[in-house]
């Protein structure tokens, strides 16, 4: 399996999880020509996807869907209450039919040779999710847009060989930012976006021996910037009560506008 990060950040995100023979992209957040450059920095075409998975419905993560979608024709899935977000968005345009397809999080199911196991995240969308996906034994997962974890997140998120983790902002980079209160209270939410502190506790929740690739991403352009993300993320690593150091990680932080390295387990 292979995971790459097309975009990821508050102004767009758009993630590339493939197998040799199945291609899907999570969220299409950015512009069609920008996903078609992604692409072909992968090798791979647009006509090639085979699936587009959505984990909710704010602009950052579908604006590039309609025009995407329209020349592809491929095939979307997501939660009915995102679907519903989806066709409200005034941006979309109008979508070939039969092109929507309806899931449910905690039910499975597979495309191509890629099993998908959408889980519930908490975010103020109406009904978003994660998306873990499994294929030939190796496993990876996006979790993004993450106001809060339980111990329901780290299960769907344990024994996993790589995953794009949210580190979205420094508390106190926020706290002390122009954002109008409101705002900051948002991201502070329950249903708002996991800060640096809270992503490195809960990649010590999920971490074992096999977990070799460790992608941080959606950091907010105003909020954080990537050392103080990457810094903090293993500092909380290192001074948990576990066998692991954040020195020995195998960690790198997605940008907003570059296509990432390629994770292949």
């Amino acid at each position: 399996m292979r995971l790459c990060s097309i975009a990821s950040g508050s102004s767009g995100n758009c993630i590339y999880v493939g197998s040799d023979d199945t291609h899907l992209l999570v969220d299409t957040g950015i512009s069609k020509k920008r996903i078609e450059e992604g692409l072909k920095e992968l090798e791979i075409k647009g006509d090639e996807i085979d699936g587009i998975l959505i984990t909710h419905e704010h602009s950052d993560h579908i604006q590039g869907l309609g025009v995407f979608s329209r020349k592809y024709e491929v095939p979307i899935y997501a939660t009915p209450g995102t679907i519903e977000g989806i066709l409200s968005y005034s941006g979309l345009g109008k979508l070939p039919d039969g092109l929507l397809h309806p899931i449910h999080t905690d039910e499975p199911f597979n495309l191509g040779d890629i099993t998908v196991d959408p889980f519930v995240i908490s975010h103020d969308a109406n009904e978003p999710s994660g998306y873990r996906m499994e294929c030939g034994g190796k496993s990876v997962a996006v979790a993004t847009d993450l106001g809060k974890y339980d111990e329901y997140t780290v299960e769907h998120l344990k024994n996993l060989d790589a995953v794009l983790l949210e580190a979205n902002h420094d508390i106190h980079m926020l706290e002390v930012g122009g954002y109008p209160y409101y705002l900051k209270q948002r991201i502070l939410g329950e249903k708002g976006h996991l800060s640096n502190e809270l992503s490195g506790q809960l990649l010590c929740d999920i971490l074992h021996d096999n977990l070799k690739h460790i992608v941080l991403g959606h950091l907010s352009k105003e909020n954080n910037y990537a050392r103080l993300a990457y810094e903090t993320v293993k500092l909380e690593v290192t001074l948990a009560d576990n066998d692991y150091k954040g020195e020995d990680l195998d960690m790198f932080v997605a940008k907003r506008d570059t296509v990432s390295q390629i994770v292949t387990v």
